[in-house]
């Protein structure tokens, strides 16, 4: 048996090495690399932490597969995600790795830049404010505004702690009201002036009453 195993062992030892190119030549036949800027992603980000900022954006992904595969793929195919599940307040360095993204089935990723990342956390807080319509315009000539009512007054905001604080009030789109020359209720969205907040609820309903002036 020992005989049978060690004959002619440099035949046997070549014919595996010839297997393995052949292997190798015939699956990296029509194969390809891409490289695309994916956006990153955040998961389970804890309820009372939102992100300030982030040293990145996306991540320059590089995915080799067939060719006839990849002449499809697209950047909205492949996905980058970041898992902020034991994210804390303050700024904090995450890897990223091939574990993280997410492809269409047979291909893989060759290289990923950067690997890592680093987040500013900060906690978030909820505040109540009044909403203040904005009117724009003015009405046909021998009418005025009479009487201005928002449903609801008030409307809560959510977001970063320190965007919150800042925050008093907050103001509705504006509503046209050029030439107009009778009463107007309007569903306006909530304008947060370019704050990372949350209103809810993100629409109320302005009436704006338009009376003739007394001759």
């Amino acid at each position: 048996m020992k005989k049978l195993l060690t004959e002619n062992m440099a035949l046997k030892i070549s014919a595996v090495l010839i297997s393995v190119f052949l292997w190798f030549f015939v699956t990296s036949r029509g194969q390809s690399e891409m490289s695309l800027d994916i956006p990153l992603e955040f998961m389970n980000i804890p309820a009372d932490i939102g992100i300030v900022n982030t040293s990145v954006k996306t991540v320059s992904v590089t995915v080799r597969g067939q060719e006839r595969t990849m002449k499809n793929l697209k950047a909205s195919d492949v996905r980058v995600y970041v898992n902020l599940e034991k994210a804390k307040k303050g700024e904090e360095v995450f890897n990223i790795n091939t574990n993280d993204v997410k492809l269409p089935y047979s291909l893989s990723v060759t290289n990923m830049t950067p690997a890592t990342l680093r987040v500013k956390l900060d906690e978030t807080a909820s505040i109540t404010v009044p909403v203040k319509p904005v009117l724009v315009g003015d009405p046909e000539t021998g009418f005025f505004v009479n009487t201005l009512k928002v449903e609801p007054k008030n409307v809560v905001l959510k977001g970063l702690k320190s965007e919150v604080r800042r925050l008093r009030i907050v103001k509705t789109e504006p509503v046209d009201i050029t030439d107009l020359n009778k009463t107007l209720t309007q569903e306006v969205n909530i304008d947060t002036g370019g704050a990372s907040v949350t209103p809810n609820p993100g629409t109320v309903k302005v009436t704006i009453n338009i009376s003739e002036k007394k001759k």
